[in-house]
């Protein structure tokens, strides 16, 4: 078995990497999927965050995301009191994975905030995928992110200089989604599934 970080800034493309790597055969857990799967009403998660932040934060009885994202990207300590609430119920998620997959399982965890957890020695390797920030800002501003938003959260995460330090392996993707599809095939096949039969 091969339990692999995938990280990257945000806008970087890892939610495309992650769909590629799953559909060549990768289990693919989703961090941020899995922080909203922690969170939803009648969770202890739930209970926590609207202890901790208030009726603001609620719509029509549930969390609204937006708002919170709002708040905590403005706010260095509500920022790591959601961390301190959410982060340890995401790895409980995921080590529950890791412990019913197979033996010779690839498993690949999409998590932004790597560096920033100081999560590598969970992991057996760790890609990074890169994109310049021009790039990354179009991409966001695409998925209908505001400009001071988007600045904000961009601050809130390290460089890609601090995540490459702690890769393995590292994919720009700066192109069409053809060429990232190819660096992934090739560090799948030249890579990944060697590494992963010579531990088995």
């Amino acid at each position: 078995m091969l339990v692999i970080a995938l990280t990257g800034g945000i806008g970087s493309g890892k939610s495309l990497a992650g769909e590629y790597f799953r559909a060549l055969g990768a289990i693919v857990i989703d961090s941020d999927q899995s922080a909203r799967d922690v969170i939803e009403r009648g969770s202890e998660g739930f209970d926590e965050i609207v202890l901790r932040f208030g009726d603001q934060i609620l719509r029509n009885g549930e969390i609204d995301r937006k708002k919170l994202a709002e708040i905590v990207f403005a706010d260095s300590q509500a920022r790591l009191d959601l961390e301190a609430i959410t982060h340890p119920r995401i790895r409980e998620a995921f080590e529950e994975v890791v412990k019913s997959a197979p033996d010779d399982a690839i498993i690949i965890n999409q998590i932004p905030l790597l560096v920033e957890t100081q999560g590598k020695y969970r992991f057996d390797l760790v890609i990074v995928i890169t994109a310049p920030e021009s790039l990354r800002r179009e991409r966001l501003i695409k998925r209908g992110l505001g400009s001071a938003d988007i600045t904000q959260r961009i601050s809130a995460q390290v460089s890609d200089d601090l995540r490459i330090a702690q890769a393995d392996f590292v994919i720009t993707n700066d192109g069409d989604s053809d060429r990232l599809l190819r660096q992934i095939e090739q560090l799948w096949f030249a890579e990944l599934i060697p590494q992963n039969s010579g531990k088995a």
